[in-house]
């Protein structure tokens, strides 16, 4: 590895923190900042943004969505020509874009960590889009990273990401939901055995028929999901996610 490598983490939070202590263990010249968390060993703490990034070839921005673009604000007079500033924050593809018709004399890219940074560090499954995508890819490949570079401007990675995210997330709080209401009613063992089972089974012939079966029997599931919805008041579960998943079917039946 190349010692001369300098990377700047801005915010050493829990995902930003194990990914700088990955990259000093690969022997990267590592500095960060963060207001309210120390640096890890081996990172060279720094006073703020700015002097984080004075003399990076690579900025890691890891502190949040709502502080991606006042990050890169704050750092654009101290950023040397030819930084890549990779923006890995879960924000909308709009902020995404801005960061990259933002900057001036640097290249952005957008990286979309597909999996959870705690337990795979740098290792976490990275979509990076942008200009300097391929630049990216090469810099952290070498040192471990699962780095994807997908085509277009910064923001096409996060699209992806998110589009991703409307199934596993809404999956994720449909089960909660469903399991709360189980337990309420005494049966949450036998709806998580039959939830695992169905979901074991799933392959692209699957989706074909949830979305066929969703549009074929959109009004009979929304009476399906009403009633969902009046079990679980009864039961009291509020039924957030039932009554989505009725108002969908309900949308879908009047076209």
């Amino acid at each position: 590895m190349d010692s001369q490598l300098r990377v700047a983490v801005l915010g050493l939070g829990e995902a930003g923190s194990e990914l700088a202590r990955d990259l000093v263990a690969k022997g990267v010249d590592v500095r960060g900042f963060d207001p309210l968390v120390a640096p890890p060993s081996g990172v060279e703490g720094r006073n703020d943004d700015a002097d984080a990034v004075r003399d990076a070839d690579l900025v890691l921005s890891v502190n949040s969505a709502h502080d991606a673009l006042p990050a890169l604000e704050s750092s654009l007079t101290a950023l040397a020509p030819g930084t890549i500033w990779a923006d890995l924050n879960t924000a909308a593809p709009a902020v995404k874009a801005a960061l990259a018709a933002r900057a001036t004399g640097i290249e952005v890219v957008d990286v979309a960590l597909m999996a959870p940074v705690p337990g795979n560090g740098l290792r976490t499954p990275m979509l990076v889009a942008g200009r300097a995508a391929e630049r990216y890819a090469d810099l952290l490949t070498p040192l471990g990273a699962d780095v994807t570079v997908q085509p277009g401007p910064a923001g096409a990675a996060i699209a992806r990401k998110l589009l991703r995210s409307v199934f596993y997330k809404g999956l994720a709080a449909a089960v909660v939901e469903a399991l709360t209401a189980a337990e309420a009613a005494g049966c949450a063992d036998w709806l998580r055995g039959n939830i695992s089972a169905e979901l074991a089974g799933f392959d692209s012939r699957t989706i074909d028929r949830l979305v066929d079966g969703t549009h074929r029997h959109a009004r009979r599931r929304a009476d399906e999901m009403a009633a969902a919805a009046e079990q679980l008041r009864a039961l009291g579960v509020e039924p957030r996610i039932t009554n989505a998943a009725r108002d969908l079917l309900r949308s879908l039946n009047d076209h």
